[in-house]
């Protein structure tokens, strides 16, 4: 089984961003799915993009979901990959 990632844009003291953290790993624990987390604060091009939205998950074909979202929601965006 090859190995695919969700990308979780996160910021400094985001408590939405632990929650959302929590809520994937609970949907991709035991899968090949692996979570790469990316802090915006350390890049310009970030801030301006995902600043006022994080957190905000992404597929490697680029399907993003802003929070909130549910586990149901994780599930039809990796089922779609």
């Amino acid at each position: 089984m090859s190995e695919r990632s969700l990308t979780l844009y996160t910021g400094e003291h985001c408590h939405l961003c632990e929650q959302a953290r929590q809520l994937i790993y609970q949907v991709i624990t035991g899968s090949d799915w692996r979570l790469r987390e990316v802090n915006i604060d350390r890049d310009a091009q970030l801030r301006e993009r995902y600043g006022s939205i994080i957190p905000v998950v992404s597929t490697t074909a680029g399907v993003e979901k802003g929070w909130p979202f549910t586990a149901g929601q994780l599930k039809r965006m990796l089922s779609g990959q």
